[in-house]
């Protein structure tokens, strides 16, 4: 490990798995870059001088222009089942610099997104836009507001050159900070072109770096999946309950972490239905708000699939033992859902008839169109004719059977009031406010209107007066909103 004036403190674990995993090269230089933006709590988080990297130095070295000292720069090498359907892929636009240890001793990812082009690019420029590459600065670090796991954004800077899309963009570099870029597309590619020893190679690197408690297990690699399941669970639960559409959940989108990774076609959902689909490749709504539970039982298996030889020498034993473990997701995934809606009603314990309360209000809120977010934070302040469900003859029974149910808990009211207070938001990153905060950023040079949205973005849960203006809901359009790929 080398420590500098920056703070950059690397070790480089990944590079010393086998070859097969990635290739080394260096990011490729870019003509003028200028920083836009540097997350100074995140920097301090990891160890890094702030003022540091918007010097000189710094902005080459976030621009892919100079290599900090200790890093071993790389491409790693992934598959994937994109849509349903395999191939090879890997980072085709992304570098990773190396591995951050920050002061409290966590290890932390540090890749440059948008730096050229690696042998996994497919024809591509290796290059990426500013705009997407704000949007998930923007959106991972509201996930990491609203408390869900989610890799996070240190720094966007622009490189001084075009790049060429429908349209002639402008191009940035983002830097991304991950637990790991580990992912079940990384166990997909080794397990169709690597050898039993690389496999068991990359499981073990796997538990050592996110599961040490491993040691103690009598079968480390189902203690591997049954781990990963259960982030997994917890992770898509999270998104539910604010009504996050990730958009591509592909298998080389699932980090096996449990952070959210990949922000391209994503968003939040405004009125409630679990057909949402926000991404304009997404014809069919594979990837709906409502599907992502399945879907990621479904990435699951294929990772599941992967472990087969390393979980028992017998191969019906390693698939009955897979086969368990991903049947229970749905369970996992449905206890830790109720539980999350509980929290949202201001419900402490458990009854009956509780599941038949939530999805009687999700089946209401779908019929009369009603806002998700906002329907939760109406609820909260006890301000129902805040809500397109006021004045309806099934809400107001609702209402009667809600008031019911808190009313047979220990608990005061006081108690849940909190309770729902820190489980709703007041605020979303809106897609209206998104696409008014990049406009001014790509097409103005006018930075400040995204400032101004990630500083309210910051404390979600404050339900502060200023926050009122980012809670409206858009004006209507004929139009349905999209979201593409960050390419």
């Amino acid at each position: 490990m080398t420590v500098n004036k920056t703070g950059w403190n690397f070790d480089n674990s990944y590079a010393h798995l086998p070859e097969l995993f990635f290739s080394r090269l260096g990011p490729t230089p870019v003509s003028s870059p200028e920083l836009v933006i540097v997350n100074d709590r995140l920097a301090a988080a990891l160890g890094l001088n702030a003022q540091a990297l918007q010097s000189h130095d710094g902005i080459e070295t976030l621009a892919g222009n100079r290599v900090p000292e200790g890093a071993e720069p790389l491409a790693q090498a992934y598959a994937g089942h994109q849509f349903g359907h395999f191939t090879m892929l890997g980072d085709g636009r992304a570098l990773l610099l190396g591995e951050q240890i920050a002061p409290s001793g966590e290890r932390f990812d540090i890749q440059l997104k948008g730096s050229g082009v690696t042998p996994y690019s497919r024809r591509g420029d290796g290059r990426a836009a500013l705009g997407p590459m704000l949007r998930e600065y923007i959106i991972s670090e509201a996930m990491h507001a609203l408390g869900i796991a989610t890799t996070r954004s240190l720094a966007v800077v622009t490189t001084g050159e075009s790049i060429i899309r429908e349209t002639e963009l402008p191009g940035a570099v983002l830097t991304r900070v991950a637990a790991s870029h580990l992912r079940v597309g990384t166990f997909q590619y080794v397990s169709k072109w690597g050898t039993a020893e690389d496999l068991q190679a990359l499981a073990d690197y796997t538990l050592q770096r996110h599961f040490p408690e491993c040691d103690a297990e009598e079968n480390r690699y189902l203690f591997l999946l049954q781990e990963v399941i259960k982030r997994q669970a917890g992770l898509i639960v999270q998104w539910q309950l604010v009504g996050f559409i990730h958009g591509v959940m592909n298998t080389d989108n699932m980090a096996l972490s449990g952070e959210t990774i990949d922000y391209g076609p994503c968003a939040f959902m405004d009125t409630y239905d679990p057909a949402t689909v926000f991404s304009s490749i997404d014809t069919q709504g594979r990837y709906a708000f409502g599907n992502q539970p399945y879907i990621a039982a479904w990435n699951l298996a294929r990772f599941a699939e992967t472990l087969l030889p390393l979980l028992h020498e017998d191969e019906e034993q390693a698939v009955k033992l897979a086969e368990e473990e991903i049947s229970g997701f749905g369970e996992q995934f449905r206890r830790n859902w109720f539980a999350g809606m509980r929290a949202k009603l201001g419900i402490f314990n458990e009854e009956p008839e509780d599941p038949s309360l939530i999805e009687d209000l999700l089946d209401m809120m779908q019929k009369y169109r009603a806002d998700y977010t906002n329907t939760f934070r109406a609820l909260t302040f006890n301000k129902p004719e805040d809500t397109v469900l006021s004045g309806t003859t099934e809400f107001a029974g609702w209402h009667e059977r809600w008031q019911a149910r808190l009313g047979r808990q220990q608990e005061p009211e006081a108690s849940s009031h909190q309770l729902m207070r820190s489980s709703n938001p007041a605020i979303i990153p809106r897609n209206h406010r998104v696409e008014e905060a990049l406009e001014a950023a790509v097409k103005q040079g006018d930075y400040s209107v995204m400032e101004r949205f990630l500083d309210v973005l910051s404390s979600p849960y404050a339900h502060s007066p200023e926050q009122d203006e980012y809670a409206a809901l858009p004006a209507p359009s004929p139009q349905p909103y999209r979201t593409f790929c960050g390419t």
